[in-house]
């Protein structure tokens, strides 16, 4: 679903590139989270994804960039829009009706749905976000969770294969956080859609994420199956990604000699490792 081969850019403003080098394959129906500490790049990545760059931010490109098999490039936004949703860190930014039923209606309007079809999508992707109760709201009413998920459910209504969004939940508390990590679960699982979502929580990513991305200035460090990469403990600590606790604890236990077993990514795992341990310790 998303090719990237060598892609670098460099801002208009800035001396040092914001990606350098990235290659990266991600296939139909994968959950990627994308971590790393300020100034990784993570946010420039998603804005290469939906032709934001290069066709409105300006800069030094290079490489290709192919999203549903269309290059970047030689496609408009619009054109990306079919196959790419994305969700922005503030969903302020984004969100420009008064109701939020016009919201939704807004990108399918630009796109020129008919109106009985724009009526099933606005339908459909409430549902499938599960806010269909909100659909008569005005979005001054919303909290930042269900602007969030208002968000989601506009990307969504255009039904792209892809879904990027960069940290959704960084100003939701920790029950609004796990509703948007449970939509996305959902809409990753029953419809098929490739998930790409940068975030700071890396506890979230640890348990939705089947694979982890991690950044460092501009550049992929690591890449791999959630488990292996969060296995990488001194390296993230190095580069100042939190690891989840249950993994820090494993980490202290490994080092004491006392765990040798894989490093558990929720808190389930971490109490059957923590049952094994004292398991042991009583024999």
């Amino acid at each position: 679903m998303i090719e990237i081969n060598g892609l670098s850019f460099l801002y208009n403003d800035s001396k040092e590139p914001a990606l350098n080098n990235i290659n990266l394959s991600i296939g139909e129906s994968e959950f990627v989270g994308v971590a790393g500490p300020t100034g990784a790049g993570k946010s420039t990545l998603t804005l290469c994804l939906n032709g934001v760059i290069p066709h409105f931010l300006q800069g030094d490109f290079y490489g290709e960039v192919k999203v549903d098999g269309k290059d970047t490039v030689e496609n408009s936004c619009a054109k990306l829009a079919y196959s790419v949703g994305s969700v922005f860190q503030d969903p302020e930014a984004q969100i420009v009706s008064t109701s939020v039923e016009d919201e939704i209606a807004f990108g399918l309007e630009n796109l020129n749905i008919p109106r009985v079809e724009i009526a099933a999508r606005i339908k459909e992707s409430l549902q499938m976000t599960g806010i269909s109760e909100l659909r008569h709201y005005s979005t001054s009413q919303l909290s930042g969770g269900q602007k969030q998920r208002v968000a989601i459910a506009s990307a969504i209504a255009l039904r792209p294969k892809i879904l990027v969004l960069d940290e959704p939940t960084s100003e939701l508390d920790p029950k609004g956080s796990l509703d948007i990590f449970n939509t996305l679960k959902k809409l990753n699982e029953e419809y098929n859609i490739t998930i790409v979502v940068v975030e700071q929580k890396i506890q979230l990513l640890s348990e939705y994420c089947s694979r982890l991305v991690i950044m460092e200035k501009g550049n992929v460090l690591i890449d791999g199956a959630t488990r292996s990469v969060l296995a990488n403990q001194d390296i993230l600590q190095k580069i100042g990604v939190s690891s989840p606790p249950v993994t820090r604890l494993a980490q202290m236990l490994k080092k004491a000699g006392l765990y040798q077993g894989e490093f558990p990514i929720n808190v389930e795992e971490a109490y059957l490792m923590v049952s094994k341990v004292l398991s042991e310790k009583r024999r």
